[in-house]
Parts: C-alpha cells; sequence; structure tokens
C-alpha cells in the first residue's frame, strides 16, 4: 500500500466519528483484550500460537505505555504514572508465567478491563 491509497482509505468516510486520544487508547486496549479473551477461551490446535501472539500485543502496548509514563514531560500525574508504570512490570511479568503454562490470561485481562473502565469513565472514550 502508498501513501496515496492510505490516504484514500483514510478519508474515504467523512461519517466516522473522529477519535479523541482517549478514545484511541480505549480502542486498542478493547482490540487488544478481545483477542487475549478469544485466545484465552479457545480450545483448538491453533490456540496457543494465538494466546502467544495476543500477549505479545498486550506486552507491546505495555511497554509503549509504560515509556511514555516514564518521559518527564508526561502529563499525568506522578502516582498515577507510578501505578501504570507497575502494572506494566507485573504484566510483563504475568505474561512469561502465561506462556510457561504455571498462569491464566485472566489477570492480563482484568487489567485491560480496568484500565477500559477508567477511559471510559473519565472523560469518555470518543
Amino acid at each position: 500500500m502508498n501513501a496515496s491509497s492510505l490516504a484514500i482509505k483514510a478519508y474515504a468516510n467523512p461519517e466516522q466519528p473522529t477519535r479523541t486520544l482517549r478514545g484511541t487508547e480505549y480502542e486498542l486496549f478493547a482490540r487488544i483484550t478481545h483477542k487475549l479473551k478469544r485466545a484465552s477461551e479457545s480450545r483448538d490446535g491453533t490456540a496457543f500460537a494465538a494466546l502467544a501472539q495476543a500477549i505479545y500485543e498486550n506486552r507491546r502496548m505495555w511497554l509503549a505505555l509504560a515509556s511514555d509514563v516514564a518521559l518527564p514531560q508526561n502529563g499525568l500525574p506522578q502516582q498515577l504514572r507510578a501505578r501504570l508504570f507497575y502494572l506494566n512490570e507485573f504484566t510483563q511479568v504475568h505474561s512469561r508465567k502465561v506462556l510457561s503454562g504455571t498462569a491464566t490470561a485472566d489477570a492480563l485481562i482484568d487489567i485491560n478491563t480496568s484500565i477500559m473502565r477508567g477511559l471510559r469513565t473519565e472523560g469518555g472514550a470518543e
């Protein structure tokens, strides 16, 4: 895909609502959390591959979030930034346990769902 086709695709549907940054974050959490749920509930032969892919995406998202909250110019309150950074550390460790088969993805799903709830209630995810 080239730049022209990407631009056409981006502007093809003017009725689509403009998303806020909070709304974009919500959608990312929702998409990845849905993949985690679906993969952790799957019992077919491709279940582990799907779970590993969902965990990879979740870890990448959390690492990006932790990198952002670690920046001095981040506008969030210091205590919230510290909590989010800690959740990243927990997510990284727990993900390894899920991949090794010693834990389930339930805690990761619960954390993401809580973050989504916060994004939805504190100003709305539009």
